[in-house]
């Protein structure tokens, strides 16, 4: 795993909200949006039937908190990743979260992925749960490959929800 020091020397994360993300093998990514699943989406082997499920943005309320009962949102984060050919991503839920009766799924950052990335929080808790807006709800952790691949990321998230 790359170490803190590795991590901000190579830039893999920019749009960060303070050095408090930074822990000694990985970084905490905070909540920058919160979604309601509007509708199904498709699946099929090569993507040609693709269908990503559509959502709704939910608004945080005054105290900038969303409530969320049980169930599954979309979260995207604020910060931005670019993952180098010669390294992978992998997200953990932070224990609090998981203390509060929810977690966070994610896929793998593939080397040549950029974006703000996003993810999908299940809330199992059967009082829901609070969240304020820039909370931090993962630790990724950055994979040195013993090799750069032969090819890296092109895939249709590439550069997801970019401000750039």
């Amino acid at each position: 795993m790359l170490p803190k020091e590795e991590i901000l020397q190579r830039k893999i994360l920019s749009e960060f909200i303070g050095a408090s993300q930074f822990q000694p093998c990985g970084v905490d990514l905070t909540m920058q949006e919160v979604h309601e699943f509007a509708g199904s989406g498709a699946i099929d082997f090569d993507n040609s039937e693709r269908v990503i499920a559509p959502t709704k943005k939910i608004e945080f309320g005054q105290h900038g908190f969303v409530e969320l009962k049980p169930g599954a949102y979309k979260v995207i984060f604020n910060e931005y990743v670019s993952i180098p050919d010669d390294v992978a991503g992998l997200a953990f839920t932070r224990s609090s979260l998981l203390r509060c009766g929810a977690a966070l799924n994610n896929a793998v950052w593939d080397p040549g992925y950029h974006g703000r990335s996003e993810a999908m929080l299940v809330v199992t808790n059967s009082h829901g749960i609070k969240l304020k807006k820039n909370a931090k709800l993962v630790q990724i952790v950055f994979v040195k490959l013993t090799s750069a691949p032969k090819q890296v990321y092109t895939g249709i998230f590439k550069g997801e929800n970019s401000k750039k």
